[in-house]
C-alpha cells in the first residue's frame, strides 16, 4: 500500500507542470488576443512589440461599440446558440436515457449510427440545405440556423448524454418503481437531477459549437451576420484592432457560460446515491 501511494503521489506531481504548461499555451493566445483589443497601436505596431504593455486605450471597443455593428450580429449568435442548446438538451436527454437502457449490443449500434452525419464535410451538409432553405424561406431566419446547428448538436449531445446515464445505477430507478412512482416520475424527479453534472457538460459543449459555428452561418446568412462572421469580415478587411476587439468580444459570453453552468459539474455527484 505504501509504495502505492508513493507511486500515485509521483504521478499527481508529475501531472502539475504538464497541467501549468497547458494552461499557460492555451492562456497566451487569449492574453495576446485582448491587449490587442486595449493596446495602444503604436505599442502593437513597433518591430518588437513588448509582451506586457503599459499603455491602454479604449479607442478600439469605443469605434467597435459605436459603429452600430456589434448588437445585431452578437444578438444572432446569442438567440441562436441559446435556442439550439435548450432544443437539444431537450431532445437528447430522454434519447440518450433510452439508448443507455438498451442492451449492448445495440446501444453500441446506436451510438454508431449517432455519428453517421458527421461521416461528411460540414460544406457537403451545409450547401444542399441552403438550397432548401431557399425553398422554404429560412434563409436568413433564426429558425433555420438553429436547425442547421441542431444536425451537428444533437448526435453529439445524445452521444455524451448516454454515457452520464449509464453511470446512474439502476437501482435508482427500482427503487422508485418499488415506491410506486411512475417511470416518468422517477425519471423527471430522481434521474435527471442527478444527471445534471453530465447535463452542464453537454449544455457548454452545444452552446460553444453554436456560438462559435461559422460554415452553416456563411452559407444560410445574406445580410444578417452571425458574430463569428461579422468577426471574419473584418478580419479580411486587415483591421487588426477592430479584429482583435471583435475576437475579444466573441471570447467573453463564452467564458460567463462556462463559469455559470460549471457549478453544476461536481465530482463525485452519484457518491452514496444508493448506499443503505
Amino acid at each position: 500500500m505504501r509504495k502505492i501511494d508513493i507511486s500515485e503521489k509521483i504521478s499527481n506531481t508529475a501531472y502539475i507542470p504538464i497541467a501549468i504548461i497547458a494552461a499557460i499555451l492555451m492562456i497566451i493566445p487569449v492574453y495576446i488576443l485582448f491587449i490587442t483589443s486595449f493596446a495602444v497601436p503604436s505599442d502593437i505596431l513597433k518591430p518588437h512589440p513588448d509582451f506586457f504593455i503599459t499603455r491602454f486605450t479604449l479607442d478600439h471597443w469605443k469605434d467597435v461599440f459605436l459603429s452600430g455593428n456589434i448588437w445585431p450580429p452578437f444578438k444572432k449568435s446569442f438567440v441562436v446558440a441559446t435556442m439550439t442548446t435548450i432544443i437539444a438538451i431537450i431532445i437528447a436527454a430522454p434519447a440518450a436515457y433510452v439508448i443507455a437502457r438498451m442492451p449492448s449490443k445495440i446501444k453500441y449500434a446506436v451510438v454508431l449510427s449517432l455519428f453517421f452525419t458527421r461521416m461528411f464535410p460540414d460544406v457537403g451538409i451545409a450547401l444542399p440545405i441552403a438550397v432548401e432553405f431557399i425553398k422554404l424561406n429560412l434563409m436568413d431566419t433564426y429558425l433555420g440556423l438553429v436547425m442547421a446547428h441542431l444536425i451537428v448538436n444533437l448526435p453529439f449531445a445524445a452521444w455524451i448524454l448516454v454515457g452520464t446515464f449509464e453511470t446512474i445505477p439502476k437501482d435508482l430507478e427500482e427503487a422508485a418503481l418499488v415506491d410506486g412512482t411512475s417511470k416518468l416520475t422517477a425519471l423527471m424527479r430522481i434521474i435527471m437531477p442527478i444527471a445534471l453534472p453530465g447535463i452542464a457538460v453537454t449544455a457548454i459543449f452545444v452552446w460553444l459549437n453554436s456560438w462559435n459555428e461559422f460554415t452553416y452561418a456563411l452559407y444560410l446568412t445574406i445580410s444578417d451576420r452571425t458574430l463569428p462572421l461579422q468577426t471574419y469580415y473584418y478580419v479580411q478587411r486587415g483591421g487588426i484592432f477592430d479584429s482583435a476587439t471583435y475576437a475579444a468580444i466573441l471570447t467573453i459570453p463564452v467564458m460567463l457560460v462556462t463559469f455559470f453552468l460549471q457549478k453544476y459539474m461536481k465530482s463525485g455527484y452519484l457518491a452514496g446515491a444508493v448506499k443503505g
